[in-house]
């Protein structure tokens, strides 16, 4: 029905003359049940004096009567007012002024409330029947009146209307907490369509936004809180994801032996465990971040410990607790904190540490509903300090496993400086290097990392790296047999049942093995899997050896292990690494060339502080300066193919010990290894055969031959002529053994001597 239509004409004497479609859905009459009749009985008809009364109830503008003059008599014409609509238009705008959950205000241009609704339910501490004529901000006591008005007054003059605004109150006179409010404005227009004034809506959504506001964080601690595994990293994320969201302060206290990684105690806690202060977050902590110290009986916090139970504490001056601390209670005081919740961090019965969350300024006070979230969130800061702490427990068993396992005390060669650089990453690692000084002046030195975090199969791998070295063998022969070992060691790793963690955990190794030799200047290097060693020569130059990679240790690749022989003149540093770090970093290469001379300590302390942020996995870098022998300290002597070979040995051998100072009894001994050794090589060799005396630190005596079969120690009977060359040599020497190389083999031997 639209403003201006005819609804119905009544005669001079009340009788319906015409009545139209539009007033049947007006009044609920047909057009046969109303003409004819008068109004009066219409009115009276019980049946419908409900429609007729709601039709002509005053409403805004419901209909328009008005006199129609004819030629001898006068007819009332009934017509639709302006905004009018259909019993059932306004049905609607009386229910929903009625019944709606939100209350509805009709403001004037000046933002007084004209009407409201019947019953606004204690929306507002005034009561309903002295609302009309207050300011519509004041009767609310809105916390920001001007802005709101300002909003209000911009609907009233530009038409626009603004929904679902989020304002809060100040406390009510009775000190009854703010609430929050979604308020709407809709403007009210004239028929010109000039503005009458608004239609304000208030809807009480305080709880509603408590329950959405305590959802949100708890989400955000669930997304903060454990993405690292330390637990002070922890407990810091837990202040951060709480702050100022939930309180204006939190405090996160552990129990020490779980801040090491030790089994937490189970409530209740004695008095005497000392906790460390993991976290603070917010204006003035009562004690600085890491401290240990007992906490005080008779607190809210002791009590939490004892019976793992959160709770509300109303912070007071004359609260009895707060003399139990003076400290703390100093620290609340200056924060103007005045509520508190304290809550336990347990899991499974044991308490792992006490969570303070406090309130201060023109913060809410704390409600006992806010208990439930605080045990959702304090219950997933518990999970995580303890993954945190066993994380911990596991990482600090596998340091000491390793520390114990890798070299006490590196072998300190006189023809090689070594110096090594270890940084630990989060997790620990597997990696490890030995410097071990083999016969004839050559030293073995090897880096591995493992990949994955385990120090007991590291042990394994260096201890038989150390067997297999003892066996003389060829860099690339040594790195085969270990791959060897790795391998079976894997098969035993891959044979462990399913539910066992090391079984889904694959073996992966690698390995380089660098054998220096001091009187050639050569360096024969074989590498599995481990990037290319880096160089400086003594005259600044330096280059990446370039060395054939061989598959890493215990893989699937069964390609050999090529040995590469590089020429390393006396003064060269040679740096290698578990870790791509050297070909990948311009400014440590750079770094290892400006330090050609520096002393290795003080290079490898170059090298830590520009890798000061390198700490996500663990990374070694080995260095090795080479050294060269003083010639007077080699003898080297060709020998012939016959008998003449052993006395000439002897006396060229008597010769280099006078010049040597060596006394007598060395000397003898020197000389009947000489002679057993050339013997040999002159029986079972074959030429060119080489002498060659070696004095560093102890005296070493090498006869080399082209034959590379190897010599076996016999135990002679009484009776046999032959066979005790080898036993007496073992007998009186050292050491001895048998080097292979591609010309044939040496053997040799090594004696303790004293000087003349």
């Amino acid at each position: 029905m639209s403003s201006g239509d005819v609804l119905m004409r009544i005669d001079d004497g009340g009788r319906v003359i015409d009545w139209s479609a539009a007033a049947g859905e007006v009044f609920g009459w047909s057009a046969e049940e109303a003409v004819g009749r008068s109004v009066s009985a219409l009115v009276h008809e019980n049946s419908a004096a409900e429609n007729w009364l709601r039709a002509l109830s005053d409403g805004p503008g419901s209909v328009v009567v008005r006199p129609v003059l004819t030629d001898s008599s006068v007819t009332w014409e009934v017509r639709a007012g302006a905004d009018a609509g259909s019993h059932w238009d306004l049905a609607m705008l009386r229910s929903m002024f009625t019944h709606l959950p939100m209350h509805l205000h009709v403001l004037d241009d000046r933002l007084r409330i004209v009407r409201v609704n019947a019953e606004m339910h204690g929306m507002c501490a005034t009561s309903v029947g002295s609302l009309p004529g207050q300011v519509f901000t004041e009767a609310y006591r809105l916390a920001a009146p001007e802005e709101e008005a300002a909003v209000a007054r911009r609907v009233m003059e530009g038409g626009e209307p603004v929904f679902d605004r989020m304002v809060r109150s100040v406390k009510g006179p009775a000190g009854s907490n703010p609430r929050t409010y979604s308020i709407s404005y809709v403007r009210l227009e004239s028929e010109s369509g000039g503005g009458l004034g608004l239609v304000a809506s208030v809807m009480d959504v305080t709880d509603r936004e408590r329950d959405l506001q305590r959802l949100k964080i708890l989400e955000e601690v669930r997304r903060q809180v454990g993405e690292r595994l330390e637990v002070m990293a922890v407990c810091q994320e837990l202040t951060q994801a709480v702050v100022p969201a939930f309180s204006g302060i939190a405090v996160v206290e552990v129990i020490e032996d779980v801040f090491r990684g030790e089994d937490p105690p189970l409530a209740p806690v004695d008095p005497g465990v000392p906790l460390r202060r993991a976290a603070f977050r917010g204006l003035m902590s009562a004690y600085p971040v890491g401290e240990v110290r007992n906490l005080p009986y008779g607190t809210p916090f002791s009590r939490v410990l004892a019976d793992l139970r959160p709770r509300v504490v109303p912070v007071e001056e004359d609260s009895l607790w707060l003399a139990a601390d003076p400290a703390r209670a100093e620290a609340i005081k200056r924060s103007g904190a005045h509520s508190l919740i304290v809550a336990p961090l347990a899991l499974r019965g044991q308490a792992l540490g006490v969570v303070s969350f406090y309130r201060h300024g023109a913060e809410d006070p704390f409600e006992e509903e806010d208990l439930a979230l605080t045990s959702d969130v304090c219950a997933h800061a518990a999970l995580c300090i303890e993954n945190a702490r066993r994380y911990t427990r596991e990482r600090t068993i596998a340091a000491t496993v390793k520390r114990r396992l890798l070299p006490q005390r590196p072998a300190t060669p006189s023809t090689v400086e070594v110096s090594h650089l270890h940084l630990p990453g989060q997790g620990g690692g597997g990696a490890w290097f030995d410097v071990i000084e083999l016969a004839g002046a050559r030293v073995l030195g090897d880096v591995a990392g493992l990949g994955v975090a385990t120090a007991t199969t590291m042990g394994q791998l260096r201890m038989v790296i150390q067997s297999l070295a003892a066996l003389d063998l060829e860099p690339d022969e040594l790195m085969a047999r270990l791959s060897d070992t790795a391998a079976r060691l894997a098969a035993e790793r891959a044979a462990l049942p399913v539910g066992d963690p090391l079984h889904r955990e694959p073996l992966i190794a690698g390995c380089l093995i660098a054998v220096y030799d001091s009187v050639e200047h050569q360096c024969t290097i074989v590498r599995a899997g481990l990037p290319e060693p880096y160089v400086v020569f003594p005259d600044g130059s330096s280059t990446t050896l370039s060395v054939p990679a061989g598959p890493v240790l215990a893989g699937t690749d069964q390609a050999p292990f090529p040995a590469t022989t590089v020429d390393v003149p006396a003064g060269s540093t040679l740096a290698v690494g578990n870790e791509d770090i050297l070909p990948a970093s311009a400014h440590l290469r750079s770094l290892l060339d400006q330090g050609a001379a520096r002393p290795l300590d003080e290079l490898c302390d170059a090298l830590a502080y520009v890798m000061r942020d390198r700490y996500e996995t663990e990374k070694l870098v080995l260095l090795a300066r080479a050294k060269a022998l003083p010639a007077e300290q080699v003898l080297t002597l060709p020998l012939p193919a016959g008998p003449e070979a052993a006395p000439r040995a002897r006396a060229a051998a008597r010769r280099q010990l006078a010049a040597w100072k060596i006394d007598e009894d060395s000397t003898f001994t020197t000389e009947l290894i000489v002679s057993e050794l050339v013997g040999n090589a002159v029986r079972y060799g074959a030429p060119p055969l080489r002498l060659r005396l070696i004095l560093d630190g102890m005296l070493t005596c090498e006869v080399s031959d082209t034959v590379s079969s190897a010599p076996h120690l016999k135990h002679a009977r009484t009776i046999d002529e032959t066979g005790r060359g080898l036993f007496i040599v073992a007998t009186v020497a050292e050491n001895w053994g048998t080097h292979y190389d591609a010309q044939g083999k040496t053997v040799w031997a090594q004696q303790l001597t004293g000087a003349a």
